[in-house]
């Protein structure tokens, strides 16, 4: 689970770059009414996951500017029209990616079944699982970070982002309820900060991990170092919210 914000900061001794404001994602209806229809539409929908399979690899990889609707298109064997009649315009597309990549994290959690389990060993097993789903979903992670170089100006016009999250703290904080019940949390934790706290140390596992390992020339990407990077962080959540 993410929503790990990075903020940047611009080199001692130089001014922070200027940024410019983003370009409003079209919205698809408007664009459905004003376009006429692509002449490919054998089945829409399939056209459309198809599209957005291949442009999560493309913003993933290229980010927002260095992205190119052209290769989209040639990938996915449609046209530059038809991803405009679909998705508005090129930030409509990256907008919506961006929810689909926070859809799928949160359709996956979902499944997880924590309320089925003692309270320790539900979040255990919902910081593992974070650990793992960032491991091997690194594009997942590219992706926030290129949206918190653009601020979060564009997701930040999403109309379902807030619903698509909503979820993860109700899980935290139904968990955590159980467990100070139980005597098992320590009582006075926000699960806001306890899903940010998880958030930070698996998020920073997977972006940090090549400059990090440059660094300090570490053998961080090992099944046995990533085996105890994943013990370790699920051990440090324990003991932060484990009652005395």
């Amino acid at each position: 689970m993410n929503e790990t914000v990075h903020s940047l900061q611009a080199p001692a001794g130089r001014p922070a770059a200027k940024t410019r404001a983003p370009r409003r994602a079209a919205s698809p209806a408007k664009t459905l009414a004003a376009a006429p229809a692509p002449t490919r539409t054998n089945d829409p929908a399939r056209t459309m996951a198809g599209i957005l399979d291949v442009a999560t690899t493309e913003f993933a990889e290229k980010g927002l500017s260095g992205a190119r609707i052209d290769e989209i298109a040639a990938a996915t064997k449609t046209s530059k029209r038809m991803i405009y009649y679909y998705f508005g315009s090129k930030e409509g597309l990256y907008l919506a990616v961006l929810e689909e990549s926070y859809r799928r994290m949160r359709s996956i959690e979902a499944q997880q079944n924590l309320d089925d389990l003692p309270p320790e060993d539900a979040l255990r097993r919902l910081v593992g699982f974070t650990f793992d789903h960032h491991c091997s979903n690194p594009g997942y992670i590219r992706l926030v970070m290129s949206e918190n170089m653009e601020r979060g100006s564009y997701l930040a016009q999403s109309k379902i982002i807030q619903e698509l999250n909503v979820p993860a703290i109700g899980a935290i904080d139904k968990l955590y309820a159980r467990g100070v019940a139980q005597a098992v949390f320590r009582p006075g934790l926000d699960p806001i900060d306890i899903h940010a706290s998880i958030s930070a140390l698996t998020f920073f596992n997977v972006s940090n991990q090549h400059t990090f390992g440059l660094i300090f020339k570490g053998d961080t990407h090992s099944k046995r170092a990533q085996a105890a990077r994943r013990s370790n962080i699920v051990e440090m959540i324990v003991r932060f919210m484990r009652a005395p």
